[in-house]
């Protein structure tokens, strides 16, 4: 009698044992289920997020069919300020001395003679007069081609995607038209939309007679015109179209800015 109730005693150990072990591997595989759910909704919020910035990016910037944009880039990452405040070291508008400045740009083998209007736009004229005398724009690329409506080559970028600068942006809108319409030869800054304050480096040739839309930021600053070369620069360039025969796209002639003067 006695060694059977030494027996169930034991066997009544046992099983509390194997219950304790069994209830332990349950909450391990409890917790390692939720420590996947966790880790399974974290990275949904990562790609949600990463997708969302990249429908921002392409929507509002440089992928955008219905302007030249442009975001610039500073050297060293800070707080970005609020809309209506230039950024950075911008030079003084009255660098542009409220004239006429005449210059040369030479794209691949191709000169492209131009002029800038420092009273109608001074404060991106004299950006630009601040950088073509740095050597700013030597060996950048223009890297954009826009056709069918809005004819642009976009230039100006040091990152040569779109999305680089001077290390500052600018503003407002300077001397944009009244009808939205920019004849074959203007010159005008790229920016992004609804930023009137987001200027930088980045320029466009209007290589056709092109209406751009306006948007709460207003137009875009013209900063002047090609006087000559154009037609060699539609021939040498931009009829070819781009890379991948789009209408919104990289160049298929890669270009280049050789070289550019001014005085």
């Amino acid at each position: 009698m006695a060694t059977n109730d030494r027996q169930a005693r034991e066997e009544r150990a046992r099983l509390r044992t194997y219950q304790a072990r069994q209830e332990v591997h349950l909450r391990k595989r409890r917790r390692r289920i939720r420590d996947n759910v966790i880790a399974g909704i974290a990275l949904v919020v990562i790609l949600t997020l990463a997708t969302a910035a990249q429908l921002v990016y392409f929507n509002g910037g440089p992928g955008s069919p219905e302007a030249a944009p442009e975001a610039t880039a500073t050297p060293t990452p800070g707080p970005t300020p609020p809309p209506g405040e230039n950024e950075g070291d911008v030079p003084p508008a009255d660098l542009a001395e409220g004239r006429t400045w005449t210059g040369t740009m030479t794209l691949n083998e191709i000169p492209v003679a131009f002029e800038l209007d420092g009273a109608a736009a001074p404060q991106a004229v004299a950006s630009e007069i601040s950088l073509i005398q740095s050597g700013f724009y030597t060996g950048t690329t223009c890297h954009r081609l826009t056709r069918d409506s809005i004819w642009v080559l976009q230039c100006g970028d040091p990152a040569g995607d779109g999305t680089g600068g001077p290390g500052y942006s600018y503003g407002p809108v300077e001397n944009a038209p009244a009808d939205n319409v920019y004849p074959a030869g203007t010159i005008a800054m790229a920016r992004q939309q609804q930023d009137a304050y987001s200027q930088g480096s980045q320029f466009f040739i209007v290589y056709e007679d092109t209406t751009l839309p306006t948007d709460e930021a207003g137009g875009y600053t013209v900063i002047g015109r090609v006087t000559s070369g154009l037609d060699e620069l539609k021939a040498g360039i931009t009829d070819a179209g781009t890379a991948d025969g789009s209408t919104d796209g990289a160049p298929a002639v890669p270009v280049t800015i050789t070289a550019v003067t001014i005085q």
